[in-house]
């Protein structure tokens, strides 16, 4: 009888170092969207960036980050400082169990938002981690549906760009093989937003893809009487038409009107997800990776909704999720962000409205060499091999 090879276990290797950097990133203009309009932000000039860089003891190497935007860089980088020593000697494919140590070594400040935002760029670092050492990309790893995925324009549309420039952006934007704009709206005069909404769906014709985008800006009046005005335009979506924690009201718009309702990108746990997921309170739901705490409840998330039947489009970070949305059952969007690449030697590529998924191992990223000179803070635990 042939008797199979004893199975071995090789899989001893430990995390032995790691490096976090604080990363201010300018960005090129001030961001202006209806919340600075309504007085309650002011225009944003930079993006705090957290990097995690992860070694083992066999040599083995993952980067990730998070990301926040006006405040909170700062408490970010020193809650994961604080919580970093707990990954010092264990396993890096212990995905799961180290989320939750990290996410328990910092309870008593919660278990979503800041403390889990900054969790969120380790957690992504060792699944780039994982899928480096198996030379896989991410998509790959997790399980890609698809090698491309639908991709729209939201940097080119915010209420700071004159509509003359707006109209040229579409133009920028279609040339570059992207397939849908995104309009910022809004505004505290409603008939502005109808007369920008109306432009570009003239300038692009009536079947190119066009989603709008009020950032939380409406009460439910408003936001009643507006989805019925935008009826007419054959949008793909109306985003954020009301507080980002208002499921009931976001489901009554669901219930109402033909243009599907999107959401989600301000929630900051599978747990404030599920609220949403639970009332049917969004056709296209849309989780953001670092702000749920990364990949890890991402997943969690992502199980959720497809079980209910909602269709995903993740909110920002296109390098991230582009591999993300590649393991989505439904067909999903994924935002086209210029801001974040000059953080990496790498370019994703957009072609006949969709964006290509990487096939290098990994994210596929390298930090640039511009990183080091936006770094306000870094600190490193451990003892690299």
């Amino acid at each position: 009888m042939n008797q199979q090879p004893a199975m071995t276990c090789a899989d001893d290797d430990r995390i032995a170092w790691l490096r976090l950097r604080s990363v201010a990133l300018p960005l090129a203009n001030p961001i202006s969207d209806a919340k600075v309009l309504t007085g309650r932000q002011k225009p944003m000039t930079e993006i705090a960036i957290l990097i995690a860089e992860i070694e083992t003891r066999d040599g083995h190497k993952g980067m990730g980050f998070s990301y926040s935007k006006r405040a909170g860089g700062p408490g970010q980088f020193a809650h994961a400082v604080e919580i970093a020593p707990n990954l010092i000697g264990e396993n890096p494919s212990d995905i799961a169990k180290l989320w939750d140590k990290l996410c328990w070594a910092g309870a008593s400040v919660g278990r979503s938002g800041l403390a889990t935002q900054a969790i969120g760029a380790f957690d992504v670092a060792l699944w780039d981690l994982k899928a480096r050492r198996s030379g896989l990309s991410l998509a790959r790893l997790l399980g890609a549906q698809r090698d491309s995925v639908r991709c729209y324009n939201t940097s080119g549309g915010f209420l700071h760009t004159p509509l003359e420039q707006l109209l040229k952006n579409t133009d920028i934007s279609r040339e570059q093989g992207i397939g849908g704009i995104k309009l910022k709206v809004g505004q505290p005069d409603s008939a502005l937003d109808l007369h920008r909404v109306a432009s570009v769906r003239k300038h692009l014709g009536d079947s190119f893809p066009l989603m709008v985008d009020a950032n939380q800006q409406w009460d439910r009046p408003t936001a009643r009487r507006m989805c019925r005005r935008l009826e007419d335009f054959q949008l793909v979506w109306i985003e954020e038409p009301l507080d980002c924690y208002d499921a009931e009201g976001h489901a009554d718009l669901v219930r109402q009107f033909d243009t599907p309702i999107a959401t989600g990108e301000m929630l900051t746990s599978p747990a404030e997800h599920w609220e949403f997921i639970r009332q049917r309170a969004a056709d296209y739901l849309m989780p953001d990776a670092p702000r749920v705490g990364g990949i890890t409840p991402y997943l969690r998330v992502q199980t959720l909704a497809e079980q209910a039947g909602m269709t995903l489009a993740p909110h920002f970070a296109m390098e991230l999720h582009v591999h993300l949305a590649a393991t989505h059952t439904r067909e999903p969007w994924v935002e086209h962000f210029e801001w974040l690449e000059p953080l990496f030697e790498e370019r994703l590529e957009t072609r006949d409205g969709r964006m290509l998924v990487p096939t290098r191992p990994g994210l596929g990223l390298t930090l640039s060499e511009q990183v080091a000179g936006w770094t306000v803070q870094q600190a490193e635990v451990g003892q690299r091999p």
